[in-house]
């Protein structure tokens, strides 16, 4: 006699149920960089994995990292990310690793290409906007940036001050 299959809650199959359509990967944000989208214009966001050391994937999953010092470089045909700090475990002090170290963006060639010439502009400049776990895998967002001038930044207070007064006028209109 075959073994009878315990239905889910919805009464359906439970190997139909794992079946079907994959979920995403959950999203757990490590870092961000506020102050970025302040001093800097991002035209264009690419999301890039990075290579990591074990002791530093566990150090992120103590949820310890900076990326606010961080910016990313082309060298030769790879992207770099430099100055992020992911400090180093008490508990890996044997297999440590230097908190500051250049860390290797992994991107798609035309990615690469793309953003390269992107880069040739002057006064652009690739910053991480945030760094998560996208399932398993370690993942940072990275803006292309242009630099904002003090009045640029001022201006866009101003903005930003009057889109407020007029959605708080229309609210009390109602």
């Amino acid at each position: 006699m075959a073994a009878r299959r315990s239905p889910t809650p919805s009464g359906r199959d439970r190997r139909a149920a794992d079946s079907g359509a994959a979920k995403a990967p959950k999203k757990v944000m490590l870092a961000t960089n506020r102050k970025a989208r302040h001093s800097f214009a991002i035209s264009q966001t690419l999301e890039a994995g990075l290579v990591l050391l074990g002791s530093e994937v566990r150090s992120l999953r103590n949820g310890r990292a900076s990326i606010a010092e961080g910016y990313a470089q082309l060298r030769g045909q790879e992207l770099w990310l430099l100055g992020v700090h992911i400090p180093p475990l008490p508990q890996a002090a044997t297999f440590g690793h230097e908190p500051l170290r250049p860390r290797l963006c992994l991107l798609h060639k035309a990615e690469l290409r793309k953003w390269h010439r992107l880069l040739e502009a002057p006064g652009t400049t690739v910053v991480p906007l945030s760094l998560y776990f996208l399932g398993s895998k370690v993942k940072v967002e990275l803006g292309m940036a242009t630099g904002r001038t003090k009045g640029d930044r001022r201006n866009r207070e101003k903005e930003k001050e009057a889109r407020r007064e007029i959605r708080d006028a229309s609210r009390k209109g109602r």
